[in-house]
């Protein structure tokens, strides 16, 4: 008898020895099983390599702003599975996680068991439901054609933009990748993307104009202007907002606040009211912790789930700017099926102090190995495996005006998150 929420998060983890399995089947049959839940509100399906979290946040802030009861589907979760379900920017109780997952365990047999994320994705798609959610705001888990996600039917389809990432399930090449993220695309769905290079943007046109989708290109149709003290300028093909402040740091927030707005302003098109100042303070106000995060008080820690080489170069372009005076010291735990090589030698540029180490998950990478190949472009290199025993000695051996780094993972910077949290609890001097 399971009745427990660590119980029921234990069994839930257990299915992660199922791996990555592609194909919506499973997925169906839960939602059929659960009285199709996904179909009872509106949606929108968020896809990309980078920054699609950061898309579907400002969608979900500025829908809730306008009233709206909004659930919002992200992973992974930081610290506590339920920051993956939340509505209107409250995370899922432990009690709804319970009754979620006995729904979803009702539904299937241990002879034919779903993977963790399907499992997960069934467990949000029934809570919103229950709760008479309006809408709710979809990240994609991976790649897009064949994720657990894609059994909706959105009003907006949102691709951020494309990088080579998950090359064993998606693809080597960016037009293979381009590919799966359009399968999100349905039929008279909005498309709203941000992605520019030619061949793979074509594969993304091709199948909106085969799904007689509207399309809308951030530089094209849709078009944003950063200004030198913060704000952003936005035009689409009918309307344009001046003076918006993105509540997220980074000046790379600005491409995803304009995919955002062309998704809000197809959706005032169609007649939702979404009115200006609602878009103002959901933009302003919007949260999306562990990306470019910054902890309040001293010394000055920033935690970021850099992950693959383009969020990295996203991630060294804000350190350049943002580092104190007594220099930078990182810790990077990265995945072992990421391209943890070229991420190093980056991060290896804007540092001076390394730290290798790795989250307690399945796929971490070896910290020991990592650091022998860095050692090569940074002298100041050292490997803790446990993340709680690197940021200690990172706190213990940082100057009080340097400026510590954690990244490499969201998964890394979920437990250096915690660890911070209990010790600050607790009045650890580290």
């Amino acid at each position: 008898m399971i009745d427990s929420l660590d119980d029921h998060l234990q069994a839930l983890y257990r299915l992660r020895r199922f791996g990555i399995k592609l194909g919506l089947g499973p997925m169906s049959r839960l939602m059929r099983g659960l009285g199709n839940p996904h179909r009872r509100y509106a949606c929108i399906h968020v896809a990309g390599t980078n920054g699609k979290g950061s898309v579907a946040a400002f969608l979900s802030s500025i829908l809730s702003r306008a009233g709206y009861t909004v659930g919002l589907y992200t992973s992974p979760h930081l610290v506590r599975f339920n920051e993956r379900i939340q509505i209107n920017g409250t995370p899922i109780s432990d009690r709804a996680v319970i009754e979620a997952a006995e729904a979803v365990g009702r539904i299937y047999t241990q002879s034919d068991p779903p993977t963790f994320f399907e499992c997960a994705t069934a467990m949000a798609f029934y809570h919103f439901a229950r709760e008479a959610v309006d809408w709710a705001v979809l990240e994609t888990g991976m790649g897009g054609r064949y994720d657990a996600t894609n059994v909706v039917r959105p009003r907006v389809c949102a691709i951020s933009n494309i990088g080579l990432e998950h090359t064993e399930y998606l693809g080597t090449r960016l037009v293979d990748i381009a590919a799966e993220k359009a399968g999100i695309i349905k039929a008279g769905a909005c498309v709203v993307t941000g992605v520019r290079q030619k061949k793979a943007l074509a594969v993304i046109e091709k199948a909106a104009a085969t799904a007689d989708a509207p399309l809308r290109r951030l530089g094209k149709e849709i078009k944003v202007r950063r200004t030198g003290d913060g704000f952003l300028h936005y035009r689409g093909p009918q309307k344009g907002w001046t003076r918006l402040r993105p509540g997220l740091p980074g000046a790379h927030q600005a491409k995803n606040a304009g995919l955002a707005l062309g998704a809000v302003e197809f959706l005032q098109e169609q007649g939702l009211i979404l009115p200006d100042p609602a878009i103002y303070s959901g933009l302003a106000d919007v949260s999306w912790p562990g990306r470019l995060e910054i902890i309040p008080g001293s010394p000055k820690i920033i935690l970021d789930g850099a992950h693959n080489p383009s969020a990295v170069t996203t991630l060294e372009s804000f350190l350049r700017t943002h580092t104190s005076s007594g220099g930078l010291t990182l810790i990077v735990g990265i995945l072992r099926d990421k391209a943890w090589k070229s991420m190093l030698r980056r991060l290896a540029d804007v540092c001076d102090h390394l730290i290798l180490t790795c989250p307690q998950y399945e796929r971490a990478g070896n910290p020991e190995e990592q650091a022998r190949f860095v050692s090569h472009y940074i002298t100041n290199v050292k490997a803790i495996p446990r993340i709680a025993d690197a940021v200690s000695f990172a706190m213990k051996t940082l100057p009080p005006d340097g400026t510590l780094c954690i990244t490499g993972s969201l998964y890394t910077v979920g437990e250096a998150k915690a660890y911070l949290a209990r010790s600050q609890s607790q009045n650890c001097p580290f």
